[in-house]
C-alpha cells in the first residue's frame, strides 16, 4: 500500500512521542482519532513495523495496540533525525510528589 510521506511522518512522530499507538479494527474509518491520517494507513504502517520487529502488537476487543521496541526507537530516531537524549513518553521517569519527611510532625501526635 502506498502511504504518503507526510502521513508516514505524522504516524512516526506520534508513535515516537507517546511510545504506544492504538487503532480500531475498522478499515473504512475516515481518520484515526489521534492522528489526522486514514485509519487504514496507520494499521498498514504498523503491520510493516511489526514485521521488522520495531513494534510489539496486542489485539483485544477490536483494537490493535502497538508498543515500541528498542529497535523501533533507534529506527525512528534515525528516520526522524532526533538526538539520543529524546525518548518516548513511556521511558520517561515520572516525578514523585514530594512527601513529608520523617520526623517533621509535632511530637506525640502519631496515629496508633
Amino acid at each position: 500500500m502506498i502511504i504518503l510521506k507526510k502521513n508516514s511522518n505524522e504516524i512516526c512522530k506520534y508513535l515516537f512521542k507517546e511510545g504506544v499507538l492504538y487503532a480500531k479494527k475498522d478499515y473504512n474509518l475516515a481518520k484515526h482519532p489521534q492522528i489526522d491520517v486514514p485509519n487504514l494507513q496507520v494499521i498498514k504502517l504498523m503491520q510493516s513495523f511489526k514485521s521488522k520487529e520495531y513494534v510489539r502488537e496486542t489485539f483485544s476487543w477490536q483494537y490493535y495496540y502497538w508498543y515500541l521496541t528498542n529497535d523501533g526507537i533507534e529506527h525512528l530516531r534515525n528516520y526522524l533525525n532526533l538526538r539520543s537524549e529524546i525518548v518516548p513518553a513511556t521511558l520517561k521517569k515520572s516525578a514523585k510528589p514530594p512527601g513529608r519527611p520523617f520526623g517533621s510532625g509535632p511530637p506525640g501526635n502519631r496515629p496508633r
